[in-house]
């Protein structure tokens, strides 16, 4: 959460310290002067370090400030959000899935590795399906042929709990593929060669 500055008038202090727009100290004065000061050049008294004695002001544009503050700490939460984790995600499906369903739900494990997870696609079987695990298999099988490009099996499929049968899912990251040179560059090459 963005902290909160003091700015003009709500600074309280009898006096401060106080930084230019370029970052250089002009020194200590009293706040009124110092407002003096930021209004004649056009600026806002930003309260920037409130703890020290006295606190350290600054002149600048408080608008453009805040606005700068906002998108840096937007950029940092969608760098955190972006980075590779090793979160481990589940899907889970039952042997009776319908075939759009079941591509919706693999469309969903795809998303969760590329964005750095590891996914645990799990098959629930509820009553009698129990007896026929190999519908399970096929399900499987299914989800990881859709998926062997962008993923490698860490863990083959496995019975869990008795009633669930579940593989590990891990992300692969491609190399981006080489440019191919063309047969003129090569031939190109050949010849500065000879």
């Amino acid at each position: 959460m963005a902290r909160e500055y003091r700015a003009n008038e709500r600074i309280r202090v009898p006096d401060v310290r106080l930084v230019d727009e370029q970052g250089e100290q002009l020194g200590v004065m009293p706040t009124r002067q110092a407002l003096e000061i930021a209004d004649d050049r056009g600026y806002d008294l930003v309260e920037v370090a409130p703890a020290a004695r006295p606190p350290v002001c600054r002149l600048m544009d408080f608008g453009k400030f805040k606005y700068e503050a906002t998108r840096k700490e937007r950029e940092a939460r969608k760098a955190r959000r972006g980075r590779v984790t090793n979160e481990l995600r589940e899907v889970r499906m039952k042997t009776r899935i319908g075939e759009h369903d079941r591509l919706a739900k693999t469309r969903l494990a795809k998303r969760l590795l590329g964005q750095g997870s590891k996914v645990k696609v799990s098959v629930m079987f509820r009553g009698r399906e129990i007896e026929h695990p190999e519908l399970g298999m096929v399900l499987l099988k299914a989800v990881a042929d859709y998926l062997v490009d962008d993923a490698m099996m860490e863990m083959p499929p496995r019975f869990e709990s008795g009633r669930m049968l579940s593989m590990v899912l891990a992300p692969v990251f491609n190399d981006p593929p080489k440019s191919e040179k063309t047969d003129s560059e090569e031939s190109e090459k050949i010849l500065d060669r000879a």
